[in-house]
């Protein structure tokens, strides 16, 4: 019986510190696989001499299924006349069948003899979290208000990174001490710890904590699938998403091209353990991760996060160029932990101030399902860069893939910093007696 909306203090609506809370954590679900696997074992892999073609494969059979949340998305604007909230049902669903996915994974006794295996495995568990994370970012563009989405956006990101460096470093000591199933249960009761308290936050106070009755006006309001589809493909390809979504889209893609390529170089042309590299990417990575999330989410909400967004480009976008030119200096131990430490940074700093950036872009009609697409592309920009990566490694040095990235990500930086001056000049030739100027 659900309980009285004054009595019940764990809306998501009501109280603003249950929403940091609440994302924090729902997010830090989502990453402690995704570090597991693309961070864990992928650097476990290294370490065993498997190519790098072949682990940028398995981190690309990873990450594959979170490339088409797209698909979710729309579903979850569809069916959504549930009684305990719009999007709360999905979000417990998906976490139970992650949860029993994670199980799954041992059926594997070795990761090394059983790949393909393990990639199966995997791919498994990813079908169910990227349903997960689509469900997840439709609930936070729900109830998230507008003047808190840069910091609340901040946490959300924080909480994914987080999760990631717990899954690299924490699960990788576990695994290098006990072995791939101890990992591998470890991080299962994490999962069921967390999905258990998901059952007791609510969306709005009014709604049931647990019921199967449906509300059945909700249904009739809402537009036909064919209907979310058009909407969602107008929002997707208006100009001014274009124009911004593009340069993104080439941010997330070079970095996850330099920084596993990067990881490969230290493990196998350096002669670090995989070990090493996994804790350091997870306990200087957490670190990096809190103090941008609590400073950038700040700073977004007051620069502007357009704005922001362009300036972390330029950085970023310097610091890969300066420091791939200075790749003479990687064999020093303090340089190669400043390259992991940066690159830690670059994934929090930027996002911050592109998540906001797409949520602005967002039609009110299909907010989930178009938030979601966005997500949806954005990781499989970064599966297709870890898949580059491995493929390119065979033949071009990282220090040279690096300086590449860096050049991408300035000519990114300066399509987000000067958008307008060939609009302007197309504008009044159209126009030449408006005077109007876009």
């Amino acid at each position: 019986m659900p309980l009285k909306s004054s009595a019940y203090a764990l809306a998501l609506s009501e109280r603003r510190w249950l929403r940091y809370f609440a994302f924090f954590y729902l997010y830090v679900m989502q990453g402690i696989p995704a570090g597991f696997g693309l961070y864990t074992l992928a650097n476990y892999l290294t370490a065993h001499q498997i190519s790098p073609a072949a682990v940028g494969v398995f981190a690309a059979t990873v990450g594959l299924p979170w490339s088409f949340q797209f698909i979710w998305g729309p579903i979850i604007d569809k069916y959504q006349q549930s009684s305990m909230g719009r999007r709360r049902p999905w979000v417990l669903l998906a976490q139970t069948l992650a949860l029993l996915a994670s199980l799954g994974l041992l059926v594997v006794d070795d990761p090394i003899r059983e790949l393909s295996s393990l990639q199966l495995a995997f791919f498994v568990h990813s079908v169910f979290a990227s349903v997960q994370d689509a469900s997840v970012d439709a609930l936070a563009i729900s109830v998230i208000p507008e003047n808190e989405r840069g910091r609340l956006t901040a946490v959300m990101r924080g909480g994914f990174l987080g999760g990631i460096s717990l899954g690299s470093a924490g699960l990788a000591v576990v695994l290098h001490a006990y072995g791939f199933h101890a990992a591998v249960w470890t991080q299962s009761l994490v999962l069921l710890s967390l999905t258990v308290l998901t059952f007791f936050i609510k969306e709005r106070p009014e709604q049931a904590l647990f019921s199967l009755k449906q509300i059945p006006f909700v249904q009739a309001s809402l537009p036909s699938a064919r209907g979310l589809f058009r909407e969602l493909f107008r929002g997707l390809t208006e100009k001014r998403s274009l124009r911004l979504f593009i340069p993104i889209l080439l941010y997330y893609g070079c970095q996850a091209v330099f920084s596993r390529a990067y990881s490969v170089h230290l493990i196998q042309r350096l002669g670090w353990s995989d070990a090493d590299v996994s804790v350091l990417q997870g306990t200087l990575g957490t670190l990096v991760v809190i103090a941008v999330v609590l400073l950038g989410g700040i700073i977004a909400d007051r620069m502007g996060a357009q704005r922001l967004m362009g300036r972390v480009m330029l950085g970023a976008g310097l610091f890969l160029l300066t420091f791939n030119l200075l790749h003479i200096y990687w064999h020093e131990l303090a340089v190669g932990r400043m390259g992991l430490v940066a690159l830690s940074m670059m994934d929090p700093s930027f996002s911050v101030a592109s998540m906001p950036v797409l949520m602005a872009l967002c039609r009110k009609s299909v907010e989930g399902s178009q938030f979601t697409a966005y997500m949806a592309m954005v990781n499989l920009t970064d599966i297709t860069g870890a898949y580059v990566s491995g493929q390119a490694q065979m033949s071009i040095p990282a220090p040279m893939l690096g300086a590449v990235c860096g050049i991408i990500i300035l000519v990114a930086a300066l399509l987000v910093w000067f958008p307008y001056p060939w609009t302007r000049l197309q504008t009044k030739i159209a126009s030449p007696k408006t005077g109007n100027e876009v």
